[in-house]
C-alpha cells in the first residue's frame, strides 16, 4: 500500500501540529505525567486516521471495453432512472456511490475512451446524501466516450466534510479504465450516469471496490 500525493502536505502539517501540542503540554504542564500519555495516545490515533484517508491500495484492476467499473470505494446508495440536465439533457440510469471517511478516497476512470466534456462547478457543501447535493454542491462533471461511441458521465461531489476535489483529466484526453482520474479529500459521493439499456450489475447497499467492481455492462 502506498500513500497518495494529495495527502503529503496534510500529513506533514498534522504531524508538526501534533508534535507542537505534545511538546507544549510537556513544557507547560510537566507535573501532569498521566495527561501527557493520554494526549500522546490520542495524537497517534488521530494521525493514523489522517494517514488512512490517503492510502492507495494495490489492486488487480478490472478492464473491459463494455463494462463500467466503480470509480471509487463505497456503498451504492442510488440506482434510478433520472433526467440528466447538464450534458445529456435526457434520461439516464444513475448509480450513486457514497464514500465514508473510512473508504479509500482515490477516484478512477470508470471506462476507457476520450474525455468529451469536463467542467468544475463551485457550490455548497450539503451532506452527501442530501437530494440536492448532486446539483448544488461543489462538483466536477466528466463525460467519456468509448471507442464504440457510448458516453458515460460521472460526477465527483463534495460533501459537508469533503471540501477538496482534485482531478487529473481535461477535455480531449484519452484515458484508460481503472486509472486514477482524481481524489476527493475525506470522502463524499460519486454519481455515474449510463444509458438506459445498460445492464446494471450492482444492487442498493452493495459495497464497491474502486477500479474493480463492475457497475454496469454497456
Amino acid at each position: 500500500m502506498n500513500l497518495h500525493k494529495e495527502g503529503y502536505a496534510i500529513m506533514a502539517g498534522t504531524a508538526l501540529l501534533l508534535l507542537l501540542i505534545n511538546w507544549a503540554i510537556r513544557y507547560f504542564l510537566p507535573e501532569m505525567v498521566g495527561f501527557h500519555g493520554l494526549v500522546l495516545i490520542a495524537s497517534i490515533v488521530f494521525f493514523i486516521l489522517i494517514v488512512q484517508f490517503f492510502r492507495v491500495p494495490k489492486r488487480v484492476v478490472t478492464t473491459h471495453e463494455s463494462r463500467v467499473v466503480a470509480p471509487c470505494d463505497g456503498k451504492v446508495v442510488v440506482i434510478e432512472e433520472v433526467v440528466e440536465n447538464e450534458y445529456f439533457k435526457g434520461p439516464r440510469r444513475q448509480i450513486s456511490i457514497f464514500m465514508s471517511p473510512l473508504n479509500v478516497h482515490v477516484n478512477w476512470n470508470p471506462i476507457s475512451g476520450v474525455v468529451q466534456y469536463f467542467k468544475y462547478h463551485p457550490g455548497l457543501y450539503l451532506v452527501a446524501w442530501h437530494p440536492k447535493s448532486s446539483t448544488d454542491n461543489e462538483r466536477t462533471t466528466t463525460v467519456i466516450r468509448t471507442s464504440q461511441g457510448v458516453e458515460v458521465l460521472f460526477r465527483q461531489i463534495a460533501g459537508a466534510v469533503a471540501r477538496r476535489i482534485r482531478w487529473y483529466v481535461k477535455e480531449g484526453d484519452t484515458v484508460q479504465q481503472s486509472t486514477q482520474m482524481g481524489f476527493i479529500k475525506f470522502g463524499s459521493r460519486v454519481d455515474v450516469f449510463v444509458p438506459l439499456d445498460a445492464k446494471i450489475k450492482v444492487n442498493l447497499n452493495d459495497k464497491t471496490v474502486g477500479s474493480v467492481t463492475v457497475l454496469a455492462e454497456l
